[in-house]
């Protein structure tokens, strides 16, 4: 676009009687000066929003059409992907002619998605890791950021020599952590194609090549998670919550396993709304011992002066 075609836009005033009193015409695109009648500008681009109403009842829930990028599809969510019904656009069958021409458009469809290994790689990875976080619940925020680390992994070259499923769940784990939505390597581990050694391994290494701002886990990271799995009532939950920021739960805390401290405190807070929950279900839930539990909830009893049978709070 040329300087002189950017005045125009910018400040348009009419080339053949000089007026500055000009209108533009949204729906033709064009600016026209009042005075004389002169096209000053025509084929104007409409800045605003594409938005597409099909009927009446849309006009008020005006939203971009199409499905946006996302990092979870190795293209990102741009290609084109032909339909494995054989049907058209009303629903009706095709004819079988049809039905095998689209047959092999698929397969070169197929064939032509991915260019090379490293997006073959990608596709293999990005499925495991939308299986794993399905199978762990995740939100989609955090399997947007997992996806993203993947990619960065691969892109810094931390993917060659170590297997697919691996730095996927190590990806997974980032992410939560970033979130702060905790889970342990043992749990991300059952659900995983690998081993707990090598998703820590991995992590780790991902952690320090990357330079991700992840910091070590706390208990409360912990607690929604246990609270939603035992079904106890929000007020469990914040009573927890503010049990843990409590400073003398903190100072116990130190050094301690932080799903240890948020188990026992879960358990407390359940005993002290008559919601009892048995020390091997929280456990079960939080993936800890029953003598882990035990032992955690005496040094918080202790610390916060209460007594064992009955405890209660008051902040």
């Amino acid at each position: 676009m040329s300087d002189e075609h950017k005045q125009v836009i910018e400040d348009p005033f009419c080339t053949e009687c000089g007026s500055k009193n000009t209108e533009e015409d949204e729906n033709r695109g064009e600016i026209c000066c009042i005075d004389c009648g002169l096209v000053i500008d025509a084929n104007i681009i409409d800045q605003g929003k594409d938005y597409r109403v099909f009927s009446d009842g849309e006009g008020t829930n005006n939203e971009r059409h199409g499905m946006g990028a996302t990092y979870t599809l190795h293209d990102k969510g741009l290609s084109t992907d032909i339909d494995w019904r054989n049907r058209d656009s009303s629903g009706a069958p095709i004819s079988g002619k049809m039905a095998g021409v689209f047959r092999r458009l698929r397969t070169q469809q197929r064939r032509t998605i991915v260019k090379d290994s490293k997006e073959r790689n990608l596709v293999q990875a990005l499925e495991e890791l939308r299986r794993l976080a399905g199978q762990m619940g995740l939100p989609a925020s955090i399997r947007e950021e997992g996806a993203f680390i993947y990619r960065k992994a691969v892109d810094a070259g931390l993917v060659r020599g170590r297997s697919i499923e691996g730095v996927v769940a190590a990806s997974i784990h980032a992410a939560c952590r970033l979130h702060k939505n905790a889970w342990t390597l043992d749990e991300i581990g059952r659900f995983s194609r690998t081993g707990r050694k090598e998703i820590g391994r991995t992590f780790r290494n991902i952690v320090r090549r990357l330079k991700l701002p992840v910091y070590p886990s706390k208990p409360e990271e912990y607690v929604p998670r246990f609270c939603a799995q035992l079904q106890l009532a929000p007020q469990i939950q914040g009573l927890a919550l503010r049990i843990l920021s409590d400073s003398r739960v903190i100072r116990v805390s130190a050094g301690r396993g932080p799903t240890g401290i948020a188990a026992a405190v879960v358990y407390m807070c359940a005993m002290m709304k008559k919601s009892n929950r048995t020390q091997r279900e929280v456990a079960q839930a939080a993936g800890v011992t029953e003598v882990t539990i035990r032992n955690r909830f005496n040094e918080i009893c202790e610390a916060l002066k209460m007594d064992r049978s009955n405890p209660s709070y008051d902040a």
